[in-house]
């Protein structure tokens, strides 16, 4: 069974997560996502939209798994994370979570890499890292250093809670929040909207923005400490 699908929706690319039952990452679920991301950066969409399952984006690394892996699925596992974050926030097209649900830890992190988040009203979300003693991956840390504000990154990492997306929209982590059943048609009209823009201005101003992160992020994994 396929992890990670796409398609496409009136000209938009929908990248959909779908590991049962809380799209928890595992080794083989990220190897999938960051082969996906690969070949997206390989051959550019008009725009991307990144979707879960229904009711649940993903709740981060899979941490029944993790006991059981050996040291290379370990590293395999940072490996993949920091490739997933990196991948994601250099995609030159214009990017859209659609946050179908619960994001929790690395799952919010991948909203995180976003341009634009759109999320559940129904869903519960954090950074969970702290609380369940599991450092983060640099890249990881990086995407939420350079897109939370230093106030939305003190309540969420260091406060390591789950909250609501009202308290994420006023964190600025979602850009809006709608009904669960509007989520992935809104994150396709949204990424419509971005895809209409001129393709090469966009691409230039996003990698204008996101260069100093991604060059910081990169060196940072390639010397994590966890692998």
């Amino acid at each position: 069974m396929a992890f990670v699908t796409t398609r496409e929706s009136d000209g938009v690319t929908v990248l959909t997560a779908d590991r049962p039952p809380m799209n928890a990452m595992s080794v083989e679920f990220l190897g999938e996502l960051v082969e996906a991301l690969e070949r997206l950066a390989a051959q550019p969409t008009r725009a991307l939209v990144i979707a879960g399952r229904e009711g649940c984006f993903s709740a981060g690394a899979d941490l029944k798994a993790v006991p059981g892996y050996g040291p290379d699925d370990r590293r395999r596992m940072v490996e993949r994370i920091n490739a997933m974050a990196l991948g994601t926030y250099a995609l030159s097209c214009p990017v859209v979570a659609a946050v179908t649900g619960h994001a929790i830890a690395g799952g919010l992190v991948l909203a995180l890499c976003a341009d634009y988040r759109v999320a559940s009203t129904d869903g519960r979300y954090g950074l969970t890292e702290v609380k369940v003693g599991v450092p983060y991956p640099q890249a990881a840390i990086g995407v939420v250093r350079a897109e939370l504000t230093p106030q939305a990154a003190r309540v969420l990492a260091l406060g390591s809670a789950l909250t609501d997306a009202d308290k994420c929209l006023a964190l600025g982590v979602f850009d809006e929040a709608v009904e669960p059943a509007r989520v992935v048609d809104r994150a396709v009209a949204v990424a419509g909207e971005m895809a209409a823009l001129p393709s090469e201005v966009f691409a230039r101003t996003k990698r204008d923005l996101h260069d100093d992160a991604l060059l910081a992020m990169r060196a940072a994994a390639a010397a994590d400490p966890l692998l």
